[in-house]
């Protein structure tokens, strides 16, 4: 089992990188903030992967910090989901926010969020209420998460995709805490693009 690489960056694609090793290149997925966090080719990193072995392929997934490896793993012991729907998951909200809806039971922001359906979110909810720690979700938390799907609902009433508003969501600095203020920088975002 791979579970640590580290060596230089030497390719960016929309869903892959590659990682030089000591002269191997591996391919590894990874979300796209990861790949936002780790800059320009060239540049010594390190991952902490996951090697999916299937009859046809062996697929390493690259995580930039354990948090985001382990929760990859809980996800894909959900049944009916894979690597790739996990990674999706991964990508359309941070390990906090998912962390948090589970744990309040807060379904709609999980199929707000990364797209699934409500009941694959339900199952989500249901299998991993007891298995992620007991966190202390306090009030602050559970308005961040209803501030973060107010700001989506906003973004879609102005015109704007699912896809797109969650992608200009997630480049908005986690320090902006009220509604209209990441619906207002969320259209900065928006418009530059």
């Amino acid at each position: 089992m791979i579970s640590r690489l580290t060596g230089t960056l030497v390719h960016i694609d929309p869903k892959y990188i590659v990682l030089n090793v000591q002269g191997v290149g591996y391919k590894v997925f990874t979300t796209v903030d990861i790949m936002s966090k780790l800059g320009k080719e060239k540049a010594a990193i390190t991952l902490w992967t996951y090697l999916a072995v299937r009859e046809t392929a062996l697929d390493l997934y690259g995580f930039t910090s354990l948090a985001e490896l382990d929760f990859f793993e809980l996800l894909i012991t959900i049944s009916g989901i894979g690597p790739k729907t996990a990674l999706g998951i991964l990508n359309a909200a941070s390990v906090q926010a998912l962390e948090t809806a589970i744990q309040t039971g807060d379904t709609s922001h999980i199929t707000k969020m990364s797209g699934i359906g409500k009941k694959v979110a339900e199952k989500i909810v249901m299998e991993l209420k007891d298995k992620i720690d007991k966190v202390n979700h306090s009030e602050e938390s559970k308005t961040a998460l209803k501030t973060d799907t107010d700001a989506l609902e906003a973004l879609k009433a102005l015109g704007y995709s699912q896809n797109e508003a969650r992608e200009a969501l997630k480049e908005v600095s986690k320090t902006i805490t009220k509604t209209n203020e990441k619906v207002r920088e969320a259209l900065k975002i928006l418009g530059n693009n």
